[in-house]
């Protein structure tokens, strides 16, 4: 996650790109929301990071943040998974690797969720299934767009079947949220796979993406190496999933806030004030 620490050494005030090696100031890659000013790639944010350009300041409330995973299969390698998720935890400052709420975009009401790739691979096991499984019914229940950042490497090996069970439970619930005619926009950002892409990730009635983000199943290697061949030049990237009608639009990171409020707009209608409470006249 941009702006974290070396392992076992503190903060560094210099930040690498990983597409084109360039070393920059942090602060000024602060400013220009990470990306890199030589070759414009998109590096990888942390969920606040993530609201902070997505959400309208200060609109954010979380929901559900006491649903977090257990250990169904008592999976166990090198370190126990209970040990591992007390590291990402301790890592992150989350719970697990979705956050999800309500926030207002543009002023719109609108129910977000947005993966953490820094927690687990941004992987999808039964927590974030039922985090965004309660999301998506709140959102059709008070009739609230819906608005989900992936980054993912897919399903929660340490879960097994568990996991794999989550791509059906958020499928079955945005088909419920579909049927109620509330509008669903995905943002895909670098990397959005397995099985998050597999499911919820390409079923928006708009899918946008940042440049560059790597979207798809299996990895580019994993299928040069199935294949045996050679895959055309930037197979799987944004570019190449739009040319070919699989998303609909680039979003830079930018104006991702105010062209979800447009998409909103379109698609739910004006925005409207929050109502204000009314304060009692002392006596």
């Amino acid at each position: 996650m941009p702006g974290a620490a070396s392992e076992g050494g503190p903060a560094t005030i210099w930040e690498k790109c990983p597409g084109c090696g360039e070393i920059s100031y942090k602060k000024l890659l602060e400013r220009r929301l990470y990306v890199c000013p030589r070759c414009g790639q998109h590096l990888r944010l942390g969920v606040e990071q993530r609201l902070l350009i997505t959400v309208d300041r200060g609109s954010f409330r979380e929901r559900d943040a006491e649903v977090s995973a257990a250990d169904p299969l008592a999976f166990r390698d090198r370190v126990s998974y209970p040990e591992r998720l007390a590291a990402a935890r301790a890592a992150t400052g989350h719970a697990e690797a979705i956050v999800t709420g309500t926030a207002r975009i543009g002023g719109h009401a609108a129910a977000v969720a947005v993966f953490d790739f820094a927690f687990f691979g941004g992987s999808m096991g039964t927590a974030v299934g039922e985090r965004l499984t309660r999301l998506i019914e709140h959102a059709a229940e008070r009739r609230l767009p819906l608005v989900v950042v992936s980054a993912s490497g897919g399903a929660r090996m340490q879960e097994g079947i568990f996991s794999l069970l989550q791509m059906a439970k958020v499928t079955a619930a945005l088909a419920r949220l579909r049927a109620r005619r509330v509008p669903f926009v995905s943002m895909l950002t670098d990397p959005t796979t397995g099985g998050v892409a597999a499911s919820l990730a390409l079923l928006g009635d708009v899918n946008l993406a940042e440049p560059g983000a790597l979207i798809g199943f299996a990895g580019p290697r994993v299928i040069e190496q199935t294949i045996h061949q050679k895959l055309p030049a930037g197979f799987q990237r944004a570019e190449f999933l739009l040319e070919h009608g699989m998303i609909d639009m680039i979003v830079p990171r930018a104006e991702v806030r105010a062209t979800l409020a447009r998409l909103l707009e379109l698609l739910a209608g004006p925005a409207v004030a929050p109502k204000r409470r009314r304060l009692r006249r002392a006596r």
